[in-house]
């Protein structure tokens, strides 16, 4: 077994682990399996929460009402971030009207217009599009012989997607990227002020674009999330212009930002699992089973948090009042013994068993039809086009455990047209 995190250290308990650790974030999984042995839940001292691993009580909490995703200021079901600091006003400005920080009776309303509109554009028509884009991004690359996957592959495609389902052009793909970067930054433990303004920044220059955006599809309608959205607003003031902002940024950056790690993710798993690509992709079938065991195997969302919305007994006996978090470990789940058997291993064959990638309960992920679409083809027409990829450079993983993901995918393959080297 490779070696444990430095920083780790487990008794009586209490979890010592900095999600800072480079032995952590290139490698949670040694720590998870270590943590599993110890009963799979433990107080965390460093961030303060409940960390939970096994798979069974993740599950149950993700579905447990008595927890949400904050302590609502109010029967609206709204937070009060009326706390935080003026420099990040305009950041929380946007997470005050986002699904993700919404509990009943708000939540509720704003995600069935968000699903409504979302659905109505038929997830599945997308295909063909989505499998233009990536021969379109493969052919700038096939002759190469190499290629950096995340900047050239595992970006661009879901970028261009999301942007044009949504109705933004996809020519604005860069500012997009840079967007969601430094506001995705805010959820790093141990974020600087630094990161701090500069998510504000974003927040602010994301704002003032989808406004321009929304105001142009009020004049001159189309077939596009925005129009579906603006009709909703319209029918009955469901939907106002600043929660329509919100939740088109949070479309935006969660419609990529997940997808652009779990390609990297999954292709660097398939390479060193050194399974056939042409098998785990030869049919719907195979292909839909190696997604599913992409998604557990090396999820890029290894965090979700709950808090306690009154007093509560978990399975253990343990006692959580209100207001206590728990830090739900989705990849620790996806990599329970209890459930998977040989969870270390890249089996894209084994019995389908549940994996807590997409969340669950009320905050199940909006866009899970459209990202395993999005794999499915990804992966099926980079390995078909490309079938020799290998491994240039040993890949590291970003400084940024909770959302885990490559910095860089270096691959080598034979350039097409030319004859294997002896």
């Amino acid at each position: 077994m490779p070696p444990l995190p430095a920083s780790f250290g487990v008794a009586d308990g209490v979890l010592r682990l900095d999600p800072r650790d480079p032995g952590f974030y290139q490698d949670p999984y040694t720590a998870y399996e270590e943590l599993h042995r110890h009963g799979g839940i433990a107080r965390w001292a460093e961030t303060g929460t409940l960390a939970v691993a096994d798979h069974g009580t993740v599950s149950a909490l993700l579905r447990d009402r008595r927890f949400g995703r904050i302590l609502p200021a109010g029967e609206d079901g709204r937070p009060d971030y009326s706390d935080k600091p003026p420099h990040l006003a305009d950041f929380y400005a946007i997470e005050a009207r986002s699904l993700l920080d919404l509990e009943p009776p708000t939540h509720t309303r704003l995600r069935s217009l968000v699903t409504r509109a979302f659905v109505s554009r038929q997830i599945e028509h997308l295909a063909p599009r989505i499998g233009a884009i990536a021969n379109e991004l493969i052919d700038g690359v096939a002759a190469e012989g190499a290629v950096e996957l995340v900047e050239a592959y595992a970006t661009p495609l879901p970028v261009r997607v999301i942007a044009e389902l949504i109705g933004v052009p996809s020519t604005d793909a860069p500012l997009l990227v840079d967007w969601s970067h430094r506001m995705v930054a805010m959820y790093r433990l141990g974020r600087t002020q630094e990161v701090e303004t500069s998510a504000n920044a974003a927040a602010l220059d994301f704002a003032a674009y989808l406004r321009t955006v929304i105001a142009d599809r009020r004049r001159k309608p189309a077939d596009d999330l925005v129009s579906a959205l603006i009709a909703a607003e319209s029918d009955g003031g469901r939907l106002d212009e600043a929660e329509m902002v919100a939740t088109l940024v949070l479309l935006l950056n969660a419609g990529h930002e997940a997808t652009v790690h779990q390609i990297g993710n999954a292709v660097k798993a398939i390479i060193e699992s050194g399974q056939d690509p042409a098998r785990l992709f030869c049919n719907p079938d195979s292909t839909a089973a190696t997604v599913e065991e992409c998604l557990r195997f090396d999820t890029p969302l290894h965090l979700f948090e709950r808090v306690a919305q009154e007093a509560v007994t978990l399975r253990d006996g343990r006692q959580l009042q209100r207001g206590d978090r728990v830090a739900l470990l989705l990849g620790a789940a996806n990599h329970d013994p209890a459930v998977f058997e040989r969870p270390g291993e890249f089996l894209a064959g084994r019995a389908a068993k549940p994996h807590v990638s997409f969340g669950g309960g009320i905050h199940f992920c909006v866009g899970a039809p459209l990202a395993r679409l999005e794999l499915a083809i990804a992966l099926g027409t980079l390995f078909r086009r490309l079938p020799d990829l290998a491994l240039a450079v040993a890949p590291h993983y970003r400084d940024s455990w909770h959302f885990r993901g490559l910095e860089r995918l270096k691959l080598r393959f034979r350039p097409q047209g030319t004859a294997l080297t002896p």
